[in-house]
């Protein structure tokens, strides 16, 4: 009787199918799908995928990776995703944004949108390389892009090449900040109608936080922007095939429309957190004046009554009995001419 086969470790088989040695890398994907000819994916267990992953059945691979508990450093160096060197570089703990073309495949690391909630960043990063017939990704930290996409195409979402994948993850990050970025034209939209209405409360407090997330959404779609014209002007050169180009000019085009709302969004705010200053001032300085009027006004009287309250002999009206009326009136009348001498001077409170 032949023996049974002892049972296959998932992990192990997918180290194995790739060609690599097992104790250089442990981990296994958070998904694998693969897609056929018609753009249909389905999910598939890490056993089941090819030993080269551009050469895969009739359709192309996604492996999704968290790089927090899967060093990819193995399979890289060995050439398991890609070029080595290219593979190596995207999938190192550099967050910075950037895009590299290696003869068929394109590497590169673009910003993302972390859960609400994440910690520690607001902020995500998606690391991915793409080849002819495969897309490996991974993500420091959930993310929104991945998980959209992969409930997309659970949903019935036909993707049909590796090139349409990334456009599609890249996609959902263009639309999270396009929603992110309404949210905050909103709070911007009742912050203004509170100044407009002379209402101005809290709202420097509120501005703080948009004014930040604003500024801070710009700056990731910048540099999302300059990645994918990168990538536009590299693939006109070198060797990714057309449709990879054509995608990167349809992403930059939507985030240089998406970044010129963000930069009118965050000037905005500017200058609404300027006007809510200007009408703070405003309102200290007409409180300054009255509180100097007041006091102007009452500086006389009391430098009367202090006048007779001295405790010295000679003061008059002291045996008078109306002395106390008569020094009363000459507080009041001391006050009055006070007030009409500050008229006279023109110094007159903001009425705006």
């Amino acid at each position: 009787m032949k023996p049974l086969d002892p049972p296959v470790d998932a992990s192990a088989a997918l180290s194995n199918t790739m060609g690599l040695a097992g104790p250089t890398w442990s981990g296994k994907p958070l998904w694998a799908m693969a897609f056929d000819a018609d753009g249909r994916g389905r999910s598939v267990a890490a056993a089941e995928t090819a030993r080269d992953i551009d050469a895969f059945g009739g359709g192309f691979l996604w492996l999704h990776y968290d790089l927090d508990s899967v060093d990819l450093a193995g399979p890289a160096g060995a050439g398991g995703l890609g070029p080595t060197r290219l593979a190596t570089a995207v999938f190192a703990p550099d967050e910075h944004q950037r895009v590299t073309v290696e003869a068929d495949h394109v590497g590169g690391v673009v910003a993302d949108l972390a859960h609400p909630g994440a910690k520690p960043a607001p902020a995500g990063r998606l690391h991915f390389v793409m080849g002819p017939r495969s897309l490996v990704s991974g993500r420091r930290g959930p993310t929104e892009s991945p998980d959209a996409t992969r409930a997309a195409v659970e949903g019935g979402d036909t993707v049909t090449s590796p090139t349409l994948l990334l456009e599609t993850l890249v996609g959902h990050v263009v639309s999270a900040m396009a929603t992110t970025g309404q949210r905050l034209s909103d709070a911007l939209d009742g912050i203004e109608d509170h100044i407009l209405d002379g209402r101005p409360r809290d709202d420097r407090r509120r501005l703080g936080p948009v004014r930040r997330n604003a500024v801070r959404l710009h700056r990731q779609i910048t540099g999302l922007a300059a990645v994918f014209h990168r990538l536009e002007a590299d693939g006109a050169t070198d060797d990714v095939h057309g449709p990879a180009v054509a995608a990167a000019a349809r992403l930059a085009q939507r985030l240089d429309a998406l970044d010129r709302d963000m930069t009118l969004q965050a000037e905005r705010a500017r200058l609404l957190q300027e006007e809510v200053s200007e009408r703070i001032a405003e309102a200290t300085n007409r409180q300054l004046y009255t509180l100097s009027v007041l006091s102007a006004l009452f500086l006389p009287p009391t430098f009367i009554t202090g006048v007779f309250g001295m405790n010295v002999k000679g003061l008059p009206f002291t045996d008078d009995p109306h002395g106390f009326g008569l020094v009363s009136a000459l507080a009041v009348v001391s006050a009055v001419a006070t007030y009409a001498t500050i008229r006279s001077l023109g110094v007159r409170g903001s009425r705006s």
